[in-house]
């Protein structure tokens, strides 16, 4: 049944009502007519979304992105390891240069015509070309380091080498491309080319 309230005289203090069949008095509780005051805006939750906007945009405005501090990261390791590969060449110790290549049959070095697969081979090119009789490593150096992170957990560097001995200047370019693993960054791939000295000039036939 229902329950509805009857048109009072001004100044009356009782309420009359009169029974409709079907409706519950308590259905009339939580009538703004019936408590007196009209229903509340949620103002809190709006001002806490406009909160976390204005809070968003300021992250994006002052704090660099995840990724760029990734990409940071990552170039400063490899940066490391290239300065490391220095250092340990110009001490004449090539177990400590190779420990910035992946440790893997897998790794592979390009140079010129020649392909090497493998650490271990590449540590013996190494040795037979910088340390074998009549040969001297010399002094390592790079120059013109350009890093890049690729997608997920690999990147590339590249630059320019140059090895000075007591007889030559040996020098060219590289590309590497490196893989983040538990131990940390390394190389993975190695192409490197030499500059050829020029040759003696020929004298053009008569």
């Amino acid at each position: 049944m229902e329950w509805v309230r009857k048109s009072s005289p001004p100044g009356a203090s009782d309420r009359h009502f009169k029974v409709v069949p079907g409706v519950c008095p308590s259905d009339f509780l939580g009538h703004p007519a019936m408590n007196g005051r009209p229903r509340r805006t949620p103002w809190i939750l709006i001002a806490l979304l406009c909160l976390l906007i204005v809070a968003q945009i300021l992250l994006r405005m002052y704090l660099p992105s995840g990724q760029n501090y990734l990409d940071a990261e990552a170039e400063t390791a490899i940066h490391k390891i290239l300065d490391d590969q220095v250092a340990a060449w110009n001490r004449g110790d090539l177990e400590a240069f190779m420990q910035g290549y992946w440790k893997s049959p897998e790794l592979k070095f390009f140079s010129g015509k020649d392909v090497t697969a493998g650490w271990e081979a590449t540590l013996e090119r190494y040795r037979k070309r910088y340390q074998s009789e009549g040969h001297e490593m010399g002094q390592l150096n790079f120059t013109d380091l350009e890093f890049k992170p690729l997608a997920g957990n690999t990147a590339w560097a590249r630059g320019h080498w140059r090895v000075v001995t007591k007889k030559e200047t040996l020098e060219g370019l590289f590309t590497l491309l490196l893989r983040r693993m538990p131990q940390g960054w390394r190389i993975i791939h190695d192409h490197t080319s030499t500059s050829q000295p020029p040759g003696p000039a020929v004298k053009p036939a008569p």
